[in-house]
């Protein structure tokens, strides 16, 4: 079997880009075309369902592929989605078009999830998903990271340099796209192909399989406490994921911060980069040494905590006072490492306590989907929240929105107990 140390991290950054693409790229690509945060957040943001329909055909894709295979077709359907969306730029009806596109890649990034996450659970054992689950969630982040600063980045450089907005952005990406083709390539020679128990043999023993995945999944012991916790966890990011890129974005004269692009592109891919690794590998090290149940709230207080920092920024944002850049990078790298530190609890919680049994990977499955799906909404909301609110008290709001969030982390129930810990070192006297 293939070192994970040669698989795990870019199987997971091809996981990020996709994501980041849609999420995040996207709406900074229409802000800076000169659309409003509401438009932004209910078009793109509504394409964020389908990552949380993939429990209706997670229980389908071992019917005759191995996950291996599904996930380079999937790799390879996104890097022609991302050239396309480059294509469609020039186009007049372009927000439409794009729009139309981003579903495609969606639903192509959410099948790839799948398959990703299965290799991972049926490859490594609970003491190695332990101990490269801070590698998984660094490894995202900087799939994200490279999409919001390499691919924006470049945008708002070649746009200093000359080129139309539009011509910029169909650059970026172009870029994308490469880069998507490149990992597609790598993972045909380096990804293992998975484990597949039996096979099934018909299209009515898929359904019946199906059907029987969601009676075992709901049969689960403590699945209502899970569920809860699951789908509460990340109450509170929802509403950041797109408004607060927009508000960094958004002119001063509109009580934004007014980054420009190649801001952007620093804080994300310098300060962003270099403190999201650390704080990944630093929550799976500490997971794996104290164990989920005791370290649990702490993981959700380092997720939550941190969006004071939005807090901090709206309110000393002013119309005609520039916050210095300064600022803005230490708040940004105090974000970004608390999110990465604490996004490790969530992931292995669905790993270790819900998804295990003889439905592993369309356990997973669900469980992922229904923590997308309290973005979907969220996210939906917080543009028109934000232009109704007011940027200052929309990131108070916020932080009431986070209570649940830690709640759930406290009550969080663990029907199959801990995961073994790493071993205490020997003691060199005895």
């Amino acid at each position: 079997m293939a070192n994970p140390l040669r698989w795990v991290f870019t199987a997971y950054f091809a996981e990020g880009i996709p994501f980041a693409m849609v999420i995040w790229v996207a709406g900074t690509m229409f802000k800076d075309l000169g659309h409003s945060d509401s438009e932004i957040t209910i078009a793109t943001a509504s394409v964020g369902i389908a990552w949380s329909l993939k429990p209706l055909w997670a229980a389908f894709l071992d019917m005759v592929r191995t996950k291996k295979f599904f996930v380079l077709a999937m790799e390879c359907l996104m890097a022609a989605v991302l050239f396309s969306l480059a294509l469609a730029l020039p186009l007049p009806n372009y927000f439409q078009v794009i729009i139309g596109l981003l579903w495609v890649l969606a639903f192509a990034s959410a099948t790839q999830d799948i398959c990703i996450d299965g290799i991972y659970i049926t490859s490594l054992d609970e003491r190695e998903q332990a101990r490269f689950i801070g590698v998984q969630g660094m490894a995202w982040n900087v799939g994200r990271i490279f999409a919001t600063a390499a691919v924006v980045g470049l945008a708002g450089y070649l746009q200093t340099d000359g080129l139309t907005p539009r011509a910029a952005w169909v650059w970026g990406l172009s870029t994308s796209a490469i880069t998507m083709t490149g990992l597609a390539i790598y993972h045909w020679r380096v990804l293992p192909t998975g484990a597949v128990a039996r096979r099934p043999e018909s299209a009515r023993e898929v359904m019946a399989t199906f059907t029987e995945t969601i009676r075992a999944f709901f049969r689960k012991d403590a699945i209502v406490g899970m569920l809860i916790f699951v789908f509460l966890f990340r109450s509170a990011e929802g509403l950041l994921l797109v408004e607060a890129p927009l508000f960094l974005q958004a002119p001063v004269a509109e009580g934004g911060i007014g980054l420009s692009l190649l801001d952007k592109g620093l804080i994300d891919g310098v300060i962003a980069t270099t403190v999201s690794i650390v704080g990944g590998l630093l929550g799976g090290v500490f997971v794996s040494r104290y164990g989920l149940p005791k370290t649990l709230f702490i993981l959700a207080l380092c997720i939550n905590a941190p969006n004071l920092t939005y807090v901090y920024l709206s309110q000393v944002a002013e119309p005609g006072v520039a916050t210095p850049f300064t600022t803005v990078a230490v708040m940004a790298a105090i974000e970004k490492f608390g999110y990465s530190f604490g996004f490790v609890g969530n992931m292995l919680y669905m790993m270790q306590q819900i998804a295990p049994g003889k439905h592993t990977m369309a356990h997973y499955a669900f469980a992922t989907a229904l923590m997308n799906l309290v973005l979907v909404p969220t996210q939906m909301a917080s543009g028109p929240l934000a232009d109704w609110l007011g940027y200052r008290s929309f990131f108070l709001f916020v932080m009431v929105a986070t209570i649940p969030s830690l709640l759930a982390a406290w009550f969080a129930p663990f029907p199959r107990g801990e995961a073994p810990a790493e071993p205490e070192p020997a003691d060199a006297a005895s």
